[in-house]
């Protein structure tokens, strides 16, 4: 039985989505490489997700690579008819696991055919030009995003969105077509973007913390969020997707886990309120 859903943000007439949404990176093999080793509890765990109310999930055909994809076909289609698959352009995987930009507008779009094919769609809700090779540089990606605009145009994507991007490559794309969503590194140790999850907020543009809580290399550390977790009874990690969600209206989370018990513990940190005083303690760890 599906619970209610987490609270909701709604970037377009036909596109509303959970602000706790779920990334899909983790079901695969180490290295975002291979197959799972646990097939079932990789399916088990996007099952999950929608009875938890999850309407996001990130994914794209890079994470196995088509692992991933594959796996969300497998255990939740047909869809809901209430959940919305981003997925990302702009990135290939070598032979031996390596990644490698693939930008070319001809391949963007032979990668979009592939998602399609792969998740069992005819078209995709939202599809982000992964710029990643460009971060921190404002290098232009008009070329690029036409090339997602014109499938747009013909129905294949209903909605664009950036991922890996900076302040001047989001203004380029906009005028080319409408930006639903920017899908930046963002947490509260990386703060970086804190101009840019400001300017989505007040466009109504969705921003997507990826790696909310540090990623797996990095993972964050603090002896303040553990303490500030003790006194409100939830774990370090809860207290920081908390924060993310409480630092903008327009903040959207998509933390992975390969485990249905630590998926659960993510849905649960939408419930937690931070006072004011904790988020200015919050605050005062990146300061």
């Amino acid at each position: 039985m599906r619970t209610p859903a987490v609270a909701e943000l709604t970037l377009a007439d036909d596109l509303t989505i959970t602000r706790m949404g779920y990334g899909a990176m983790q079901l695969t093999g180490p290295g975002v490489f291979g197959p799972p080793d646990d097939r079932a509890g990789a399916i088990a765990v996007l099952r999950a997700a929608i009875e938890l109310g999850i309407t996001h999930i990130d994914t794209s055909d890079f994470y196995g690579p088509v692992v991933v994809n594959e796996l969300i076909r497998k255990a939740l289609h047909p869809y809901p008819a209430d959940l919305r698959i981003a997925t990302k352009v702009g990135v290939r995987r070598t032979a031996t696991g390596g990644w490698t930009t693939a930008l070319d507008p001809a391949d963007l779009v032979a990668q979009v055919h592939e998602n399609l094919e792969h998740l069992g769609v005819d078209s995709l809700d939202v599809v982000h030009l992964r710029a990643a090779a460009f971060e921190g540089d404002d290098t232009p990606i008009a070329e690029q995003f036409g090339a997602l605009a014109a499938l747009r145009e013909q129905g294949l994507i209903r909605h664009l969105g950036l991922s890996g991007v900076t302040d001047a490559q989001l203004t380029e794309a906009e005028a080319i077509a409408p930006v639903v969503m920017v899908q930046n590194l963002y947490n509260l140790a990386n703060r970086a973007d804190d101009d840019l999850v400001d300017r989505c907020a007040e466009a109504g543009i969705g921003y997507a913390a990826f790696f909310p809580l540090g990623g797996g290399y990095r993972p964050l550390r603090s002896r303040t969020l553990n303490d500030i977790a003790r006194r409100l009874s939830a774990s370090p990690q809860q207290v920081a997707l908390a924060w993310l969600l409480q630092r903008s209206p327009s903040m959207v989370l998509i933390p992975g886990t390969s485990s249905v018990a630590h998926l659960r513990d993510n849905v649960a940190a939408a419930d937690l309120r931070l006072p004011a005083d904790v988020v200015a303690e919050i605050d005062a760890i990146g300061g």
